[in-house]
């Protein structure tokens, strides 16, 4: 049984237009003109219980406006949102129990308090129970390393400490469904494997449902085996990273280390696409030639110190998508 369905969802912002100058403010003034703009245009997918997703798009895609939705903080144009089998809009106070939610770029503790006095207030507000609340306290401390930092004021934190004690306060009432939106934005490599490593642990050992918007797509591929791609409002994909591979291209590429210092020359249906020093990258297509082929062809003519078959990086694949669909 799914744990998140939605059906056909729209949102539609109203956005005021003005004209020019000052006799363009007052006329506005009186007479207000709108244009519609559509951030979701009938997207539709369900998520069961347990499911890490990598949701995926381009700027402006829709994918913070679904999160709000999924969270209660905007309510749809139209279409069905069920979240635990609760209409997260209709029913806030009972939905924010089962849901964490962190936004990269807004924080929900105190910015002049110590990050534990933040983790009290929010263990009042969300009425946790001291044994509970105690058990969670100690269990997030001890993975996300979070006791040097707790009687440090929020404004003092470095951006990687800070998105750590983010992510724990969004768990301290113990939710099975956690919202991140960009959680590693600006984080150093360090702290970015510290995250990963964390949203990794409590999919796999406590079963949290995780719905997961980022650009960084090391993160997508290293945690989610599905993932969801939008782009201008609507589904454009919704299966795995191989599946994205197969819908854009088939391409693949060798990398070829020589031991000699000769020119590398493919044959038919490989093209060299860059060479650095003995190094050489080479483009083919699986279903005109194999790699097989290639190799024999090239171990024919020249020793090699190394070679190995690339895909094509997913963010190349990514950026030839978006491109694809805005022009």
């Amino acid at each position: 049984m799914s744990q998140i369905i939605v059906e056909n969802i729209k949102k539609e912002f109203r956005v005021p237009h003005r004209e020019k100058g000052m006799a363009g403010a007052i006329k506005s003034f009186f007479s207000r003109k709108y244009t519609i703009r559509k951030a979701l245009d009938g997207i539709s997918f369900s998520i069961k219980k347990g499911e890490l997703i990598g949701y995926i798009g381009p700027n402006g895609a829709g994918k913070s406006t679904t999160v709000k939705i999924l969270s209660g903080i905007l309510v749809p144009t139209s279409g069905i949102c069920r979240v635990n089998d609760i209409i997260p809009w209709k029913d806030r106070i009972k939905h924010v129990g089962k849901i964490g939610v962190v936004f990269g770029q807004r924080t929900q503790l105190w910015w002049d308090l110590p990050v534990i006095e933040s983790f009290d207030l929010i263990k009042d507000i969300y009425k946790i129970k001291q044994h509970q609340y105690r058990q969670s306290f100690e269990e997030l401390c001890s993975l996300l390393t979070l006791e040097p930092l707790l009687k440090t004021p929020v404004r003092l934190l470095s951006l990687g400490q800070r998105m750590k004690c983010e992510i724990a306060a969004s768990l301290l009432h113990s939710p099975d469904i956690l919202f991140l939106d960009e959680p590693t934005i600006g984080l150093d490599a360090m702290s970015k494997l510290a995250v990963r490593n964390f949203i990794q642990k409590i999919n796999t050992e406590k079963k949290v449902t995780v719905l997961l918007t980022t650009h960084n797509m090391d993160d997508i591929e290293a945690l989610c085996r599905r993932i969801i791609l939008i782009n201008n409002g609507t589904l454009f994909l919704d299966g795995t990273i191989g599946d994205l591979r197969n819908k854009i291209t088939e391409e693949r590429r060798l990398i070829v280390d020589l031991a000699d210092n000769q020119e590398l020359k493919p044959e038919n249906n490989v093209r060299v696409i860059s060479r650095n020093g003995q190094r050489f990258i080479l483009h083919f297509m699986p279903s005109k030639i194999s790699a097989a082929e290639i190799i024999k062809q090239i171990t024919a003519q020249h020793d090699i110190k190394d070679i190995f078959i690339q895909n094509i990086p997913i963010e190349e694949i990514i950026a030839r998508l978006y491109k694809e669909n805005n022009e």
